[in-house]
């Protein structure tokens, strides 16, 4: 790969040995259109199963995913970046089969003023970075450029692209570090995310819990209210508590007692 960034950020990911592959013949398209519907079913159940054997953290494909509780799985193993309490990071030890990443594995993921690139914050609290050596470290107080990484994405391959334009990897002591500007298998990662998908919340969630907050109340209101004089009543407070009170897990109880302060509750006195 290219050490000239607009090369790496636009060009393909190409890795260390790669062989250059020839154009396949399009005229037997028609001939695998049975193949082609098969392989999806497949591989989402491989998916699926893939999921499952990491805990449920599922592997992320796209920058805007990258949100939230993370985790960086390097290479193909059970095995993540782990955060050390010296700010530096090394590989951490291999899981079981249905393990999810330990605590100190476990990254929160930000976003920065370019949609193509994210943060890190460890569990330490401290942002993520690159330093001269080319080591990670968690010891920033703030994002600065050195603290934003690029995913790179092709192929179902992924590798993280640092300020230096180095990738991230791992070094033959086992240390995470950025020295190299070209993605061998050293540097292959794999970004998982137990965050619960936008898809997958319309199959979790309560009818009465989809929408804005604000959409949430006014459903709860219409199941509950009382109806007697026809005039639904809805909590005028603003829904900065119902956000705090979601963001702590306190949704429901908080709903009731707004509802209960306008007297719109046939359970409430």
């Amino acid at each position: 790969m290219s050490t000239d960034y607009q090369n790496v950020k636009v060009g393909k990911l190409r890795l260390k040995g790669e062989k250059v592959k020839k154009h396949k013949s399009k005229k037997r398209k028609h001939d695998d259109d049975g193949a082609s519907d098969l392989s999806c079913s497949q591989q989402k159940s491989l998916t699926d199963k893939d999921t499952e054997a990491h805990g449920g953290w599922w592997k992320v494909m796209a920058v805007h995913e990258i949100r939230g509780s993370i985790a960086i799985q390097m290479g193909d193993g059970p095995v993540y970046m782990r955060a050390m309490d010296d700010g530096l990071f090394a590989l951490g030890p291999p899981h079981d089969e249905g393990d999810g990443p330990h605590p100190e594995e476990v990254l929160t993921a930000l976003p920065t003023g370019d949609i193509r690139k994210v943060a890190f914050k460890s569990g330490y609290g401290k942002y993520v970075g690159v330093d001269s050596k080319g080591r990670l470290i968690g010891r920033a107080e703030a994002i600065g450029p050195r603290e934003m990484f690029t995913p790179v994405y092709q192929d179902g391959k992924a590798a993280l692209l640092c300020s230096t334009e180095c990738f991230v990897g791992i070094d033959d002591e086992d240390n995470i570090v950025a020295t190299n500007t070209t993605a061998g298998p050293l540097e292959m990662i794999s970004i998982r995310s137990n965050t619960v998908r936008a898809k997958d919340k319309s199959d979790e969630m309560p009818a009465e819990e989809q929408g804005s907050l604000k959409d949430v109340e006014v459903n709860y209101v219409k199941k509950f209210q009382k109806f007697q004089d026809k005039k639904m009543r809805v909590n005028k407070d603003g829904y900065v508590e119902l956000r705090d009170a979601r963001d702590a897990g306190k949704l429901h109880e908080t709903l009731l007692d707004r509802r209960a302060k306008m007297k719109a509750d046939r359970y409430c006195k």
